[in-house]
């Protein structure tokens, strides 16, 4: 079996994937009612799989009069996918069987020892000990998916030009080609944003959302898009961009190339460390006393520790950027209208306070409520979310012939 690019699916491939997409079982009449083939080509199709080994035979369902229905399922141990996320803080590991049940999950810290080719190197390592921990043998391994912040060249498996990485290097990186030389495998790039609204979807229990929007609020701002199921790419893979959303027309900016009075000014992990050091070096707030540092020293780490303790201009901080991000949702909701807005993100973790000042302020400011209110939510896979759809990425791309 080989991983294919962008394609119409085979019929085999289609039923495979309705079966997978289920998270569970189905029968052969759900298949039919879902699905332009007639009875005799399904049952042609469900005995090859059953014969090659990617669906198994579960049982039967409730009867409606007749016989009872034979259900399937996909079988979990056909093959084993690698996924991998890439991000500024940490990055991690996984290794999934064919349902995206994690076997392993492995994380570590991106300090300035992780330029590209120490990554590669750690990874492929971890790769090699999880597979012999497993039994798991190089041919049984279906691909590496990559869910890495951007902005990235997905085609070529390039990451560009990504901003605040601890270590030096991450700039117009082969990543997939490296990793491929590494392992052996074929290794699929996806920004991380896309990669966890994927991840978040494909773990959500029945009926899942059709129009979803996926918002990360951390180092950066991140955003991703699904409708009729599907994520939206735009020609660039710039998934940054809704920090550059202009929420104060003459405010500051958090670098040198982006927007005056942008949402990541206002919201993001950086724009929260440079305020605190200001308002230390001013003497407006007690963060080096209490911490025993100097202000350049005052970081996310002591920030969110002052947030819990209830330092007040901390607490401050952090809720006027909560809602700034609810400003900016409730920009993106006016825009997409989804019907679920999926939350994540070092910042939606902060605190309780964060995510309900975030989500009652966009809901404030969405046009249509309460005739259009959408569903907010945190997802349930939280920070394994990326390298789970990383992971989805490569299944989905799975050739049967």
């Amino acid at each position: 079996m080989n991983l294919i690019d962008s394609r119409v699916p085979t019929p085999k491939e289609r039923i495979y994937s309705r079966i997978a997409d289920s998270g569970g079982t189905v029968s052969k009449a759900e298949l039919l009612a879902a699905d332009q083939l007639t009875n005799s080509t399904l049952t042609r199709l469900l005995d090859d799989l059953v014969s090659e080994g990617l669906i198994v035979e579960t049982g039967f369902g409730p009867s409606n009069g007749g016989r009872k229905p034979i259900l399937y399922r996909i079988n979990p141990d056909y093959r084993y996918i690698i996924g991998l996320e890439i991000s500024r803080f940490s990055s991690t590991l996984g290794l999934f069987d064919m349902a995206l049940n994690p076997k392993s999950l492995v994380r570590w810290w991106m300090d300035e020892s992780m330029r590209p080719d120490a990554l590669v190197a750690h990874a492929s390592g971890m790769i090699k000990s999880l597979m012999r921990d497993h039994g798991i043998g190089a041919e049984q391994i279906l691909g590496l998916g990559i869910g890495a912040v951007g902005p990235l060249d997905r085609d070529r498996g390039i990451i560009l030009r990504p901003l605040y990485f601890a270590a030096e290097g991450w700039t117009n990186v082969p990543i997939c080609s490296m990793f491929e030389q590494a392992t052996g495998h074929r290794a699929i790039l996806e920004n991380g944003a896309n990669a966890a609204l994927m991840g978040e979807i494909g773990a959500a229990p029945e009926p899942r959302a059709e129009h979803a929007l996926y918002v990360h609020a951390g180092v950066s701002l991140r955003a991703a898009m699904m409708t009729n199921g599907r994520i939206v790419h735009g020609k660039y893979d710039t998934e940054g961009s809704i920090g550059q959303m202009i929420v104060h027309s003459d405010g500051p900016r958090l670098h040198e190339n982006g927007n005056y009075g942008a949402l990541e000014a206002f919201c993001s992990v950086p724009a929260l460390e440079r305020q605190a050091r200001t308002n230390a070096k001013r003497g407006g707030s007690s963060l080096c006393e209490r911490y025993g540092v100097v202000p350049e020293r005052i970081n996310y780490e002591i920030l969110v520790k002052a947030l819990n303790d209830g330092e007040p201009s901390v607490q401050q901080a952090f809720h006027q950027a909560a809602a700034y991000l609810g400003i900016g949702l409730a920009n993106l909701i006016n825009l997409y209208h989804p019907e679920l807005v999926l939350l994540g993100g070092a910042l939606m973790n902060s605190s309780p306070d964060f995510y309900r000042i975030a989500t009652e302020t966009a809901l404030k400011n969405t046009f249509y409520a309460p005739d259009y209110t959408p569903r907010f939510s945190k997802g349930s896979l939280a920070e394994d979310a990326v390298v789970t759809g990383a992971a989805l990425n490569v299944r989905k791309r799975l050739e049967i012939d």
